[in-house]
């Protein structure tokens, strides 16, 4: 008798222990709404420079920045989810490699806009710690472009292609309470543009660059479940 009440005090204290402690779990129709902190490091590679028509060597380099970062995910089920990124950076291009480009030090100020849409698969949806993959497709639009440096001059001489490529992802949830969680992410994602000066260098110079940025984005930030 000792025994079995001892065994259905425990029980007890069992379920009152998992009530006052649930695991969240992701449902179908949940929107998770994340902020981070993301610092953008492009893996940059360039083509050749050309100046009006004329090969003047390799390359360019894009520097890094870190920026505020939103996405928003909706769930399609436990598993499974679609997630909106959004947010955007400021970046420096500065020519190096070839004596040309190098010669010319930093050369634009340009702001990037990349939304980015991903499928995204959860892996153990209904546990504390939640990791998941994504794939998906970015859009990256430059704006307000400057040149800057030897090459400065007024007017609009500037032009950032815009561009579309593959984006790719990997992250973690981990549980605070029933709604909110902490969130650790990268992506990959896939940018190239062809940049287009005109009138530059006192008016007499044409000139076009290819760069491939394919930034690495690390995050780091706080979610909520809706």
């Amino acid at each position: 008798m000792k025994a079995t009440k001892l065994a259905i005090a425990l029980l007890a204290a069992t379920g009152i222990s998992a009530v006052a402690t649930p695991v969240m779990a992701y449902e179908a129709g949940d929107w998770l709404v994340r902020g981070r902190i993301a610092h953008i490091s492009p893996q940059d590679s360039s083509g050749d420079l050309f100046v009006n028509g004329a090969n003047a060597g390799e390359g360019v380099k894009v520097d890094s920045d870190t920026i505020p970062e939103l996405d928003i995910t909706y769930m399609i089920t436990p598993n499974w989810g679609v997630e909106l990124i959004l947010g955007y950076s400021e970046h420096t291009i500065t020519g190096e490699k070839s004596a040309t480009p190098a010669s010319l030090g930093d050369v634009v100020d340009t702001k990037v806009l990349p939304p980015t849409l991903l499928l995204q698969y959860h892996f153990r949806p209904n546990e504390k710690i939640r990791p998941y993959v994504g794939a998906g497709i970015n859009y990256t639009y430059f704006f307000d472009e400057q040149t800057t440096g030897v090459i400065e001059t007024s007017g609009d001489n500037i032009n950032l292609d815009s561009s579309w490529g593959f984006a790719a992802q990997a992250g973690v949830d981990v549980e605070i309470n029933d709604d909110w969680f902490v969130n650790l992410d990268v992506k990959y994602i896939d940018i190239d543009t062809e940049a287009h000066f005109s009138n530059i260098l006192g008016g007499t110079v044409d000139a076009k660059i290819k760069a491939d940025i394919d930034p690495i984005v690390w995050g780091i930030g706080i979610g909520r479940r809706f």
